[in-house]
Order: C-alpha cells, then sequence, then structure tokens
C-alpha cells in the first residue's frame, strides 16, 4: 500500500527537476486525509501536506528494519499567538502530540486558542504582560505538564534566557542550545565567528561593548556613505536605517536605538556598508545532536517594505548551480561553527552587480517563510523540529534532499500600501479565502469575525503557491490572490496582486529596492470604479431592501417593497471612492440610475466623471446570501461579493463619516463611500491639508519634538508614534507655527485624533 501511494506521489508531484538537484527516485508519502475535522479544513492544509517522516524512505527503498528512534514529547505548550501557533497545532495533532495554548485578554477566543486541546491566560493584551512575561509561560507549563514549549517566530523564540530557564525547569526548548542563540542573536559576535569560519562578512564596524556615538561617526566616516545602521540583537527590520549623507547621521542612529531599546532592551548598534543593489537570500538549515547539518535549500526575500519581507520564493531563482552549492556549504560550515540543532536561516546579503555573497546575521528558529521549503523538498520542518529535539537524528541526509518545482509565499497584512505601508487595525468584518489544494496551501489564525490588534504583529495569514516551475507557481499565486476578499481592514492583498503580475519581477529583475524602483508601476493613479462594479453595488442595495423568500401569501404590497405607487421605480445613487486609497483627496463622484418595472428586474446607466454613460439593460439580479449578489451584466452571469461598512476608519473628520461599500468583482476589489455630501467632502478636503497632524492609526506616543509657538519647517520630524511593533515619524507639511499641540509623550492615541496643529507662515 505504501509503495503504491509512494508511486502516485511520484507521477503527480515529482518533476523533471529533481533529477538535476540529484535526487532522481526520490518517493514521497502522502498524509491519510481520513478523519479529517472542521478545524482542519479551517486550517486549510492537513489534507494537502506532504511528507517524509521516516528516514529511508527517499531512497526509493523502505528499510525492512528502520533505527530506533526516541519517542516525540506527549504534551507540547506553544508559546504564541495567530497563525504560526495553528502551524504547530496541525503537525501536533498529525503526530498524536497534546497541545497547550496560551493567550493574552485580546486573544481570549481566537483560533489557535480553539484548536488546542488546553488553553491558559497568560495576562493583559500587551505583548511585555502576556506573550513575553517568561515567568508567566514557565508557571503554565509546569502546571499543564507540558515536557517541552515551541516559541514558534517572534516573542520569546530567540530568548536565551528564557532556553535557559525551561532547561532549568526540566523543559525542553524546541530550539537550539543556548549559546547557540547567544552567539548568533548578537551581530557583532556572529560576525567573528563566520569571519573564522570562512564565511563571507559584510565590510562594516562592529563591538559586543556599547560603543560611544562618536567613535560610531568615526568610523562611519572612514566606511563612507552609504552605509546602514542596524541593531545588534534582533531582526525583522526593527533598529534598521539607511543613512545616505553625514547630515543623516545622528537623527537615524537616534531613532534605530531607540527602536531597538524597545524591541530587544538593547540599543546597541553596529554600522556596516550599504550595498545599493542586494538581493536578499536566506539558507534554510538543520542541525540534529549528533553535530549533523544540512541545508534544505534556499530562498529569495528581496522584495520587502520597511525591512520585512511581503513575498518569499524558494529556490532563489538565476542562480547558478555553482552559486547555489557555495551559499548551502557557507550556511551549513555558519550553523556547525556554533554547533546547531534544530531549525536555523543563515541570511546573505547577494550583491546583484558583483554576484558575492556575504553573510548578514542568522534566524535562531523556525521562519515566517518556511512553508516554500516545506512545499519544494516535501518535508514537514516542524515534524523535524520536534524530532531532533527529541534527540532523534535529521529524518534525511543532505543527498536524499529533494528540490521540486518552486514555490511563493505571500504575507497578508493588515497594513495601507498607499499609506506607507502602515498598520491598519479593527476587525476582520468578511474574510473569504481560496479553496486549498495540491498546489496551494494557506496558513491561516484569524478567520472572520477576528480582531487585529495593536498590540501585535498585522501579519492576517500567508498564501503559499507550488508549481513545476516558477512561471507556473507564480500563476497559482495570482489566481489564489483574487480568491482572497477581506474586509474591515486595510489589508496589501490588492498591492501583491499588483506585484505578483509585474513584468520586471517575472523577469526576475530581483533587489531589496523593487519596490521603491517599481513605485509608478505598483501604484498607479487611481481610476473611476469600473461600471459593473457600480452596478453591483447598486443592486446589492436596492435588493437588500427586499425580502430573500417571500411567503407563498405575499401581498402586493410585500412584492413591491421599495415600490411606490407607480408602474416604474426609479432611483438615484452616487458614489466617491475612498479618499483613503487617494492619499485623502477625495475624487468626483460616479452617478448610477437604476429602473425597475418588475421586481427582480432592473436597468442601469451609470455616469462616471468624464466619460460616456453605460447601460446595462434588462438585468435579472438576485441576492445569493447577505453578502453575494448574482446578475446578468452584458447577458454574463456574474457574482460579486458586496460588504458593508459601518462605521469606517475615522481618519477623516467625524463630520464626513460615512459607510463604506467594498465591492469584490471578478478578481478585484473595489472600496466606495456612499454617500457624502460635496460640502463635506470640501471640509475633509481642507482639514487634511490644513497642516493638522492626524494619528494614521491607533498608536502610542513615543515622543514629542515640537511646542506650541514654536516655529517649524516642512518636513521637520513633529510626533514619533509606535504601533504593532513599528516606530512612526510624522511630519510637517507646511512651513509654519506650531498653533496646537494634542498629545504628551506616553498617550494612547486613537486614529484619525489630530496631535499637532501648524498654521502656515504665509
Amino acid at each position: 500500500m505504501l509503495r503504491k501511494r509512494a508511486a502516485r506521489f511520484a507521477q503527480r508531484r515529482v518533476y523533471p527537476e529533481v533529477a538535476a538537484a540529484g535526487v532522481g527516485g526520490v518517493r514521497l508519502m502522502h498524509l491519510s486525509t481520513r478523519g479529517t475535522s472542521r478545524s482542519t479544513a479551517l486550517l486549510g492544509g492537513d489534507a494537502h501536506s506532504w511528507s517524509l517522516p521516516v528516514r529511508g524512505y527517499a531512497t526509493g527503498t523502505i528499510p525492512d528494519r528502520p533505527p530506533p528512534r526516541k519517542p516525540l514529547f506527549t504534551k507540547l505548550l506553544i508559546a504564541n499567538r495567530g497563525e504560526i501557533a495553528c502551524r504547530i497545532i496541525r503537525t501536533c495533532r498529525k503526530l498524536g502530540i497534546s497541545t497547550i495554548a496560551v493567550y493574552s485578554d485580546a486573544d481570549a477566543d481566537a483560533l489557535h486558542v480553539r484548536l488546542a486541546d488546553e488553553a491558559f491566560r497568560l495576562g493583559p493584551a500587551p505583548s511585555a504582560e502576556s506573550y513575553l512575561s517568561l515567568e508567566r509561560i514557565v508557571e503554565v507549563a509546569k502546571r499543564a505538564g507540558a515536557q517541552a514549549v515551541h516559541p514558534g517566530y517572534g516573542f520569546l523564540s530567540e530568548n536565551a534566557r528564557f532556553a535557559e530557564r525551561l532547561a532549568a525547569e526540566g523543559l525542553v526548548f524546541i530550539g537550539p542550545g543556548v549559546e547557540a542563540i547567544k552567539s548568533m542573536g548578537s551581530k557583532s559576535e556572529s560576525k567573528d565567528i563566520m569571519l573564522a569560519a570562512g564565511v563571507p562578512c559584510v565590510p562594516g564596524y562592529h563591538s559586543s561593548e556599547p560603543v560611544p556615538i562618536s567613535e560610531l561617526e568615526r568610523q562611519a566616516t572612514k566606511l563612507g556613505y552609504p552605509l546602514l545602521i542596524k541593531a545588534v540583537l534582533g531582526g525583522g527590520g526593527k533598529g534598521m536605517r539607511i543613512v545616505r549623507s553625514v547630515e543623516d547621521f545622528l537623527p537615524a542612529l537616534e531613532s534605530a536605538q531607540r527602536e531597538a531599546r524597545k524591541a530587544f532592551g538593547d540599543e546597541r548598534v553596529l554600522i556596516e556598508r550599504w550595498i545599493e543593489r542586494p538581493r536578499h537570500v536566506e539558507v534554510q538549515v538543520f542541525g540534529d545532536s549528533s553535530g549533523n547539518v544540512v541545508s534544505l535549500w534556499e530562498r529569495d526575500c528581496s522584495v520587502q517594505r520597511r525591512h520585512q519581507k511581503i513575498i518569499e520564493e524558494a529556490p532563489a531563482p538565476g542562480l547558478s548551480d555553482e552559486v547555489r552549492k557555495d551559499l548551502s556549504d557557507k550556511a551549513v560550515a555558519a550553523a556547525k561553527a556554533v554547533n546547531y540543532l534544530g531549525a536555523g536561516t543563515v541570511e546573505f546579503i547577494f550583491d546583484c552587480d558583483t554576484d558575492e555573497f556575504y553573510f548578514m546575521e542568522m534566524n535562531t528558529r523556525l521562519q515566517v517563510e518556511h512553508p516554500v521549503t516545506e512545499m519544494i523538498t516535501g518535508q514537514d520542518l516542524v515534524q523535524w523540529q520536534l524530532e531532533v529535539a527529541s534527540g532523534n537524528p535529521l529524518p534525511l541526509r543532505q543527498d536524499e534532499i529533494p528540490r521540486i518545482g518552486h514555490a511563493f509565499e505571500a504575507r497578508i497584512y493588515a497594513e495601507n500600501p498607499l499609506n506607507d505601508f502602515l498598520p491598519d487595525v479593527g476587525p476582520l468584518l468578511y474574510k473569504s479565502t481560496p479553496q486549498p489544494s495540491e498546489s496551494l496551501r494557506l496558513e491561516e489564525g484569524f478567520p472572520q469575525g477576528s480582531n487585529i490588534e495593536v498590540y501585535y504583529d498585522p501579519l492576517i495569514s500567508k498564501v503559499v503557491a507550488h508549481g513545476r516551475d516558477r512561471t507556473e507557481a507564480l500563476r497559482i499565486l495570482r489566481k489564489s490572490l483574487e480568491g482572497y476578499h477581506i474586509a474591515g481592514v486595510s489589508t496589501n492583498v490588492e498591492f501583491l496582486k499588483a506585484l505578483a503580475g509585474n513584468k520586471a519581477f517575472l523577469d526576475q529583475e530581483l533587489d531589496t529596492g523593487f519596490i521603491a524602483k517599481h513605485r509608478d508601476e505598483l501604484f498607479p493613479p487611481i481610476s473611476a470604479p469600473a461600471p459593473a462594479v457600480l452596478a453591483q453595488a447598486v443592486l446589492f442595495l436596492l435588493l437588500r431592501e427586499q425580502p430573500l423568500h417571500l411567503p407563498a401569501t405575499a401581498t402586493p404590497w410585500q412584492s413591491l417593497a421599495f415600490r411606490r405607487f407607480s408602474d416604474i421605480y426609479t432611483k438615484h445613487f452616487k458614489f466617491h471612492p475612498d479618499p483613503l486609497l487617494n492619499h485623502g483627496n477625495p475624487s468626483p463622484a460616479s452617478e448610477v440610475t437604476v429602473v425597475s418595472s418588475k421586481p427582480g428586474l432592473f436597468d442601469v446607466e451609470v455616469r462616471n466623471p468624464g466619460a460616456d454613460p453605460v447601460c446595462f439593460k434588462d438585468v435579472k439580479a438576485h441576492m445569493i446570501s447577505s453578502t453575494v449578489i448574482s446578475s446578468t451584466l452584458d447577458a454574463q452571469r456574474v457574482q460579486t461579493a458586496v460588504v458593508q461598512q459601518s462605521p469606517p476608519p475615522t481618519v477623516l473628520p467625524s463630520s464626513t463619516v460615512t459607510d463604506r461599500l467594498h465591492i469584490f468583482h471578478q478578481g478585484s476589489k473595489t472600496t466606495l463611500l456612499i454617500p457624502p455630501p460635496n460640502y463635506l467632502l470640501q471640509i475633509a478636503a481642507e482639514a487634511l491639508t490644513s497642516g493638522g497632524i492626524r494619528a494614521p492609526m491607533p498608536s502610542l506616543v513615543v515622543d514629542v519634538r515640537v511646542k506650541e509657538g514654536e516655529d517649524v519647517n516642512k518636513g521637520q520630524p513633529v510626533v514619533v508614534l509606535e504601533s504593532m511593533k513599528t516606530e512612526i515619524v510624522l511630519r510637517a507639511e507646511v512651513d509654519g507655527k506650531v498653533s496646537m499641540v494634542g498629545c504628551k509623550k506616553g498617550d494612547m492615541v486613537e486614529e484619525g485624533k489630530e496631535l499637532i496643529t501648524v498654521v502656515a507662515t504665509d
């Protein structure tokens, strides 16, 4: 039976690239889908996960006597939240391991809490009082009878003190040894270790001791500009600043140190040469307790915003076999230099101009983007973590690890790409996702009805696509993104669609400056809503007024729910595109007229500014559900999801707040206001350009840089905010005088609150 399963898998999923990778004859085993539960369907993965769980299967033969294995843990605490906690639960469920979830007050009804076998409260919503509370997590683990703790990524995943404390309590930390965490957690010490191991590093200056500002200035001048300031501890883009001139060095240094101090409790930084056209290429490594280390190929994570990844792929495109092997060899050498145990990622900067690569840092944990590696290797990396943490050898040798096809991961964030990718918060009023399959995997942590909180990272979910080659994988990714419908918070889904269809991205022209370089293509001018979208919007509003199911004894008054005392019903609508999608600038209104002589049959005329009217005749329409409308437009039957959001985010003054309609039509999302009077839109426009500086999201005020009566210049920093682990500097938009300061350091301010008012000089 097992051999038949392997043969079927080989026919469907093993591609020609396998032979090129030197692993011909690989056979993979499909996990049984029997007993798939409702929660499994929510996670979107078990029935489509692939694994090589037993050493020896990859050689094409099944050993009569597999080597003895130590038993895995029976009970595991997951010290994390969101999609990664759900991801770990999925593997534990497959292996028969009981799971313990922990949660803050904000996550009391979260998906990971519902999926785990047990769940314990940690404390209030702020992460410092819950998910970063080392003592509380240890206390829960002991009380619940856990044998091991999986930290996921973020929070305590790279905290050496946490690993030490768990060991002292007799609990296994699912991660590397304490010394490896300490050595690789310090960017300065890690560079010394890498240089000694023969791994090339970026030229720069670092020290394990605090360095005076004057010395950092001197070293920066010696190194030359542009350069990069980087926090010695941590990652995720925190405490990183690019500096292009000596005048910008001190402000950037101060900001980087402050952010590093808050994120990692350590303000030490290093400086290094800034490579103008870098790619971010990283290698997945794994080590066991016997000193064996393997590479599971590399990933490209070059397309980033705010130094954080948004789309990743494996393997990295455009690398020669020699470079690919050299990267893997150097990554394995880096891991062996610190006796590495478990999952780790060695990150390199790849210079596009010279084809040279340099060690950047090592992440001593499972990465957010690990699913793309799982898709091209057929391995379950969480299972690998549990195996080696239990004392078992690596499931595969280096020459047994396949490289099958190509995979992409797109991260779906609650953020507004048009507003410099600033995070957003609020409820997921509506969420619809594509259907998982063998080639499409979803990593979900927040179903419809969840709340995206200001206290945590704004990652909502991840979509992972796999194909026989890069072109096919990218096509599957684009199609899947068309099936992602989210309303309630701003998301980057539309931006990801533009990115996945960008010609330069298709042509593999990758570097970390990709978004800035192709900004005009990725953020095209906002155009008037499509006539079909406007038609569906008004039909939704009209049909929602009618009863979905009339009783058999319906009277004429019931059947003509929105009709008056005439045979013809006519109604006029006016819509404005969402100013939030146009940098706060109101756009001309679109007008729609609907005429109906029979229930369910309509004539619709759409008039967009500067365009000829578009008419849809004899449109048949009905509601499929409370959010989905079906209609015939130009003899084509279409289904459209429409979600009404009320109240919307309060970025505009309260007098201009209106409901929003989110229309998901044929793979695209359009957001409309319904419908503010023109004079109120003018008030909004004046308020947004009068020098009033407002909070772009719920935030903590970190610093107020000005006082009432003070003169300021355009572009001068006036307030520093922090939200969702991101520091935001608000600047004066005009030359003028500060007439009002509406906040102070330490305040929690709501979205849209006016913090500073600047009266223009002229």
